[in-house]
């Protein structure tokens, strides 16, 4: 069995190994880690192997790291890799976890959509990429109209303040992931959706697949001269401070990982529509919303189009990337389910 991690702002981490079935439960055998990580002294490598030999199939991931940090010199030195890694990395290998590199991916990127459809699409072609009728997507959104986007599990009146809504002619929508509301507008907000099969992530932990799942866009921000970091569970943030938001939905056989940038947000007018409370403000070491949100357009200097193509070429040299499209069968699924779910009241205000 083999496995690959790439450790978020860290190094590759690989590992082959085989499953000793004879014994109860099957023990690891053969275990050989390796990587592009910095390690000292020389010897320490052959320790996490020795520790990782003969460990049960089915320790889980603090177990493995246990092994690992227990076996290792004193005054070892870890670049690039932790104990926690090599768990992940073993995880991986005896889930058959697949990696970026191992699929093809389709870009799809239409032209503004009311936020109904856009909810839409993205419960739609999850389903397709469970059944395994679509592979891989990237997917940008393009908004038609200002919206405020909840999460799941989030009461609307809580969330949302509905009168100035209306007055600013900002529409509300439930999305089917959980996470915070987001402010969204045409023109100064990027989405992007990944639907990917669950192999992607097999192995990973709720939280590591986060990281995982996000760390082309800190790559993509680098090339643009961004510094960022992954800040967990589901924060992209500079210096200057955050930048984005991702939520997850998982079905059986798929995930939904959707991230929402901030380019050149109205922070007055978010301010207006969504109820901030200061205990949410507080955990952020903030004093105002209006610091939260660090627009990608003063950290980049570049049109919010260029932006986009920019992070689009940056995922294609790293992994491949097609142009494509919905089929016709999935926007027509999409256009009803907006209808009957998303434009529904009953959805809108199911956590009220």
């Amino acid at each position: 069995m083999h496995g690959e991690y790439k450790v978020p702002g860290g190094k590759l981490v690989v590992v082959d190994l085989d499953v000793d079935d004879a014994a109860p439960g099957g023990v690891l055998r053969g275990v050989r880690v390796s990587g592009d990580f910095f390690l000292e002294p020389d010897d320490a490598l052959e320790a996490i192997d020795a520790a990782l030999e003969g460990a049960p199939a089915d320790a889980d991931a603090a177990d493995l790291a246990g092994r690992v940090r227990a076996a290792l010199p004193a005054g070892a030195v870890l670049l690039g890799i932790t104990p926690e890694a090599v768990a992940v990395v073993v995880r991986r290998a005896l889930a058959r976890a697949t990696g970026f590199a191992d699929h093809t991916w389709s870009l799809v990127h239409r032209g503004p959509e009311s936020p109904e459809l856009l909810m839409a699409l993205d419960e739609v072609l999850l389903a397709s990429v469970a059944s395994g009728e679509r592979g891989p997507t990237l997917r940008v959104w393009e908004w038609d109209r200002p919206t405020v986007i909840i999460g799941s599990f989030q009461s609307l009146r809580n969330e949302v303040d509905g009168e100035a809504a209306a007055a600013l002619g900002v529409d509300v929508v439930r999305r089917i992931s959980g996470g915070g509301a987001m402010f969204a507008e045409p023109g100064n907000t990027i989405t992007w959706s990944l639907t990917v099969p669950d192999s992607l992530v097999a192995g990973l932990s709720f939280v590591d697949s986060y990281a995982y799942l996000d760390a082309w866009v800190l790559e993509a921000l680098g090339d643009l001269g961004v510094k960022a970091e992954y800040r967990p569970i589901n924060d992209i943030v500079s210096a200057a401070g955050k930048i984005a938001g991702a939520a997850q939905k998982r079905v059986p056989g798929a995930v939904l990982h959707h991230v929402t940038m901030s380019y050149d947000i109205d922070a007055a007018k978010m301010l207006q529509v969504l109820r901030i409370g200061r205990e949410k403000l507080s955990d952020k070491g903030t004093t105002s919303a209006a610091k939260r949100v660090d627009p990608l357009r003063s950290q980049t200097g570049m049109a919010r189009d260029d932006v986009i193509a920019a992070m689009a070429a940056s995922f294609r040299g790293r992994y491949g990337l097609v142009d494509g499209d919905v089929t016709a069968a999935e926007l027509a699924a999409a256009r009803e389910l907006a209808q009957s779910k998303y434009l529904d009241p009953a959805w809108t205000a199911r956590v009220p």
